[in-house]
């Protein structure tokens, strides 16, 4: 199975690669990068008809290449990305934390959202169902450290904002390159913590598995 994986940020690649080789190595992957995407949407503010063109873009080219499915990593682009799966359906077009929510609402009602990046805070809460009491929570200069190249700083950072959402059921961390801090929020928590890379695998792997045991007679 060839797997498109379309970041906005050059954190996300290593992460969600560590989640296949663990959790589906024999997947192929391509990776896509414009960190152009999430620079130009913190800068505007909003999600632009011209943004929506882009990921179209990216989308159609991920499929000529013989894409099964694309797997989306930019948190903050969820309508843009509805739009690619619009246009490419019924190929498994997957938000990056479609499959996180999906798994948080099962587990918790009143959910941690933890990010780094400030428009996911915006974009993000929309797609959880309104019976969810949802508590977003910024850790405000994480993505510049990681951004400087400084991993402790940005995990020393994540790990101090989650422990303002120690009154949830379970915490769920936006972004990708959050993942690697995970265990380090667990800890300081004592709760659940949900990544958005495992759960984008084994959902995608579910879904393909599921379409090629359909496809035999």
């Amino acid at each position: 199975m060839r797997i498109a994986l379309i970041h906005a940020l050059k954190h996300s690649l290593a992460p969600i690669e560590a989640s296949f080789a663990r959790l589906w190595p024999e997947a192929t992957l391509m990776n896509l990068l414009d960190d152009s995407l999430s620079a130009d949407v913190a800068r505007d503010g909003r999600l632009t008809p011209e943004m929506t063109d882009r990921f179209l873009a990216l989308g159609q080219y991920a499929a000529s290449t013989g894409a099964h499915a694309i797997l989306f990593t930019c948190s903050a682009f969820g309508p843009c990305i509805d739009a690619v799966a619009r246009d490419l359906s019924p190929m498994p077009v997957l938000k990056p934390n479609q499959a996180m929510i999906e798994q948080a609402v099962e587990r918790g009602h009143r959910i941690g959202l933890l990010s780094t990046f400030p428009p996911t805070l915006r974009s993000m809460p929309p797609e959880f169902p309104g019976t969810i009491q949802l508590v977003p929570k910024l850790a405000e200069g994480a993505l510049a450290a990681l951004d400087r190249g400084d991993r402790a700083e940005h995990d020393r950072l994540v790990v101090q904002a989650s422990r303002d959402l120690r009154d949830c059921d379970l915490i769920a961390l936006a972004q990708y390159s959050m993942a690697p801090a995970a265990d380090m929020v667990a800890e300081a928590t004592k709760l659940p913590v949900l990544t958005t890379p495992d759960s984008a695998v084994t959902k995608l792997k579910q879904l393909l598995k599921a379409e090629v045991r359909d496809e035999r007679p």
